[in-house]
């Protein structure tokens, strides 16, 4: 039961590594920038070679607005009812502003092996994206991704720690 639940666990992760185009902060040798018309490019490790552009991964973050963390019980991807009104905010955000995409980052408590939490974490956005989807979110404006155990609110070993840690948050961005 055991190996298949770490079977399991391990393809789920090499599934959302693959999907997520090996995304990586670590590409310290590529800029991204822009040039005079406008037109995005990518250089090599020269900064030089283009301006850097103010866009991220994902597009220019959205500043004037936050939304609070969906919370998910202890080993568990399932959305409470309780829960739902904060991804129902972030939808009907998105209708009123057509340029916006979201992020939706999966998190866990510390309990788990990192390879388990990282699968559990990506079940956590991945709920709360197909929950966005079926208010009326479209698909291409929602992307997911997991950090496990790796980015806690709450650093202390508590319930009360494990509970705030356990969580959907939300990035918001301009195209």
């Amino acid at each position: 039961m055991l190996n298949g639940m770490f079977l399991r666990g391990a393809v789920c992760l090499l599934l959302a590594f693959a999907l997520a185009g090996c995304r990586s902060s670590k590409n310290k040798g590529v800029y991204v920038g822009s040039g005079i018309d406008g037109v995005s490019g990518v250089g090599t490790t020269d900064p030089n070679e283009y301006e850097l552009s103010p866009r991220g991964e994902f597009g220019t973050p959205v500043t004037d607005v936050a939304f609070e963390n969906v919370a998910f019980p202890y080993d568990s991807f399932q959305i409470a009812e309780s829960e739902r009104s904060k991804i129902e905010h972030v939808a009907d955000y998105m209708r009123e502003h057509d340029d916006v995409s979201v992020v939706v980052d999966g998190h866990c408590d510390e309990r788990g092996s990192p390879e388990y939490n990282l699968s559990l974490g990506e079940h956590r956005a991945l709920a709360v994206r197909a929950y966005l989807i079926s208010l009326g979110i479209s698909g291409e404006k929602v992307q997911t991704r997991s950090f496990g155990e790796e980015k806690p609110l709450d650093p202390g070993h508590s319930e009360e720690a494990w509970r705030v840690n356990r969580r959907g948050e939300f990035s918001l961005y301009r195209q």
